[in-house]
């Protein structure tokens, strides 16, 4: 399986929250942890994001146990 790995400012089109809250939600663990790429790069699995983004969708519409 292959996988990609996406920057942040991509991270946040796909999520449309703000750089400041999803530190806050990385700091929480309750976010896709970032992957280090670089000595001050970072980047996150393109799908855990993607699941994410349906996970919270889900739970909006209380299709979640």
């Amino acid at each position: 399986m292959s996988q990609t790995l996406i920057r942040l400012p991509e991270a946040l089109r796909r999520t449309g929250i703000g750089k400041a809250w999803v530190y806050k939600l990385i700091a929480q663990n309750r976010f896709p942890q970032p992957v280090k790429i670089g000595s001050r790069a970072i980047a996150f699995v393109e799908s855990e994001i993607d699941e994410w983004v349906n996970k919270r969708i889900a739970e909006s519409r209380g299709e979640v146990d």
